[in-house]
């Protein structure tokens, strides 16, 4: 189970969360490759997803009409995936010592389904001590970029998985307030970066952060 890996020669786990068009694809890619260079292979992943069966979930969350769901169904729907995408893949890579980094995960949820859609913080984190075992990263890259210019790159990247997309700009707006809040709420684990600059330059300012944090060389 998650708790009994965290001690031991376990891998390391990243996650990258961020709003709409925050470029958590490309600076997973550049990170994964920056890891490389030191000789550590990265497995990626994304949530929601990840496993067979949570990408089966995805599919219910990233399609469709913005209110297809209240925000208690889609938190429990998030969690489900969640620990089938631990159970799965994360655990078990982590167990043989091997480095994950996942496109999003519990501060999503958090973020999304508690700033967002306004369900209470303290029943999600309640359903992650439950379903997930409390199981966090050991490091958090949360990339802050303007809510217009966060949109208006999620638009030019087109797609059919923009469901949340289409909600509204305050929604955009309470999500973006939120990751900030668990940046600040809990510094020792998660990391603001601004990514409303060019590539290089966030990917420089995340390999920063990650080679302190992580011990890495430069």
């Amino acid at each position: 189970m998650g708790q009994a890996q965290n001690g031991g020669n376990r891998g390391r786990f990243i996650s990258f969360e961020g709003g709409e068009g925050s470029g958590k694809s490309t600076q997973i890619r550049l990170l994964a490759e920056k890891l490389n260079g030191q000789g550590i292979e990265a497995i990626l992943t994304r949530e929601p997803g990840g496993s067979p069966g949570a990408e089966q979930i995805r599919a219910l969350l990233v399609l469709g009409e913005t209110g297809r769901w209240d925000a208690m169904t889609e938190a429990l729907l998030h969690t489900a995936a969640r620990r089938s995408h631990l159970a799965v893949t994360v655990w078990p890579a982590l167990s043989q010592g091997r480095w994950v980094i996942s496109d999003r995960y519990a501060d999503s949820t958090l973020a999304y389904q508690g700033h967002g859609h306004g369900l209470p913080v303290e029943d999600i984190r309640r359903l992650h001590r439950l379903a997930n075992e409390n199981f966090w990263p050991d490091l958090t890259l949360i990339l802050d970029v303007p809510v217009e210019l966060g949109l208006e790159r999620a638009g030019k990247r087109g797609g059919a998985e923009d469901r949340y997309e289409r909600m509204g700009r305050d929604f955009h707006e309470r999500l973006r307030q939120g990751f900030r809040a668990i940046a600040e709420a809990e510094p020792a684990r998660c990391a603001l970066i601004d990514s409303s600059g060019d590539i290089e330059t966030t990917a420089w300012a995340i390999w920063k952060v990650a080679s302190i944090r992580l011990g890495l060389t430069k």
